[in-house]
């Protein structure tokens, strides 16, 4: 295995926080060594050194990709923090589908990983406005930095075993069995999905409009403190007025610093 010095941790992380605002701490050193070995063997590297100067170099964008596919973490199973997805059926729904007017649902699942979470949503939503679905546009956008998690979530397949605890008319409604270990998604809520490889820490986001709901839960807890903030005033200025943002029940809004107003653990909302 290739070493890495404590120069060539700092100098790694240095660049993965200024860029995509990944925090690694110094206990880190370990996981980041055992995740990115193989990659430095696979191309004859001697060092951290080489490898990171491979990394700035590499104009196609594909050693920083791999980069970040390696280092970054992607826990996420259906119905996770369930309690968020209860509240936006019984109460967030309700009052969008009161209050948006031209019927064009704008949700934002930001560092959707696998696809759990939107896939999650696009149900509800299914299931929320039945026969009337069809004059509305619901689609979400689903949005992750790493490519490699972005192509399982695209094709919709899951095990048996990570659907069991959904319940029962939406396992027979909404998925197709592939075998007895597998199922994928019903095209119609694969294709309620938009997903977009996208970076939270790009300066200027490219939006045209606002959400009424964004989605970024367990995310910003590899972030330092003056990077969540940002990232919060950033969603908030994306955010319709009424509308919602949820986090993971691990993460916290410094109240003082964002202008979004409490609602419930994790949930959050901007005032109309």
């Amino acid at each position: 295995m290739i070493a890495i010095t404590e120069k060539e941790f700092r100098q790694l992380s240095d660049f993965i926080r200024d860029h995509y605002g990944i925090h690694l701490k110094q206990e880190k050193m370990t996981l980041v060594t055992g995740r990115l070995n193989n990659v430095l063997l696979q191309n004859n590297f001697k060092s951290f050194s080489d490898y990171f100067n491979y990394v700035v170099s590499d104009k196609t964008g594909e050693a920083v990709k791999t980069l970040i596919d390696k280092i970054t973490t992607n826990h996420t199973f259906f119905m996770r923090e369930a309690s968020h997805f209860e509240f936006f059926k019984s109460h967030v729904l309700p009052y969008l589908a009161h209050s948006v007017k031209d019927k064009d649902l704008r949700i934002w699942s930001a560092g959707c990983s696998t696809g759990e979470e939107p896939s999650t949503l696009a149900m509800i939503i299914d299931e929320f406005f039945g026969p009337e679905k069809k004059l509305w546009d619901t689609k979400i956008l689903a949005t992750d930095i790493s490519s490699k998690v972005l192509d399982v979530a695209r094709k919709g397949i899951y095990s048996t075993e990570s659907i069991a605890n959904l319940p029962v008319n939406w396992k027979l409604n909404y998925f197709q069995k592939i075998d007895r270990d597998n199922s994928v998604l019903v095209s119609k809520i694969r294709n309620e999905i938009i997903y977009r490889k996208f970076n939270l820490m790009d300066p200027v986001f490219p939006f045209k409009k606002k959400f009424h709901v964004i989605f970024c839960r367990n995310v910003m807890i590899y972030f330092n403190a003056q990077t969540r903030t940002e990232l919060v005033n950033k969603f908030y200025n994306f955010t319709e007025p009424g509308g919602y943002l949820f986090i993971g029940h691990s993460e916290s809004l410094n109240r003082g610093e964002s202008k979004y107003k409490y609602v419930l653990p994790a949930v959050y909302r901007k005032e109309s």
